[in-house]
């Protein structure tokens, strides 16, 4: 028996593999003009300008129309050389770049719905007059995770309540 021939056979390998070869296939079908490393710098220039230690909702709001515009250009315009049947490392890296602009766009989001500092998310529009992150508790005390909804829908924030029963959360001074 030939395990791995039976496995590539299962309804759920099988649609695996047929999104991963649509994906390649769509990928080395873009024919544009602009390699993934120069796009992969530009979201790198973005996410450093807007998305970095410290931060702004003006600036997170930009970073995402940014980015949704590069994700555009991605589409429309990427260009990989070579063949997708041999090792192509612009095949690889377009394929991680595809993966970074959503995270990115992703990242931005969730900066953008937290109206807090707190330990390395830093906006500046909530800080003590010391200049110290400024907690809000109330409002942000869970965890949360983006939850996917579908190609081109956006991601659903879910949130689970976190709960303190011998050390509580309070506010910190690094002076």
């Amino acid at each position: 028996m030939d395990l791995k021939k039976e496995n590539e056979q299962h309804p759920a390998i099988k649609e695996t593999l047929d999104a991963v070869k649509a994906n390649i296939d769509m990928l080395m079908n873009i024919k544009g003009t602009v390699s993934p490393d120069h796009l992969h710098r530009e979201l790198g220039k973005i996410m450093w300008n807007y998305v970095g230690m410290a931060r702004d909702a003006e600036g997170l709001k930009k970073a995402i129309t940014e980015i949704q515009a590069l994700r555009e250009e991605f589409k429309t315009n990427l260009k990989i050389v070579g063949d997708k049947t041999e090792l192509n490392d612009q095949l690889e890296r377009a394929g991680r770049l595809q993966d970074f602009l959503e995270l990115g766009e992703l990242m931005a989001r969730d900066a953008l719905e937290r109206n807090e500092s707190c330990g390395g998310h830093f906006r500046t529009e909530y800080q003590t007059p010391e200049g110290e992150a400024l907690r809000n508790d109330d409002a942000f005390m869970y965890a949360a995770a983006w939850q996917y909804t579908g190609e081109g829908q956006p991601e659903e924030l879910v949130k689970e309540d976190l709960k303190f029963e011998f050390v509580h959360p309070s506010q910190r001074s690094y002076k």
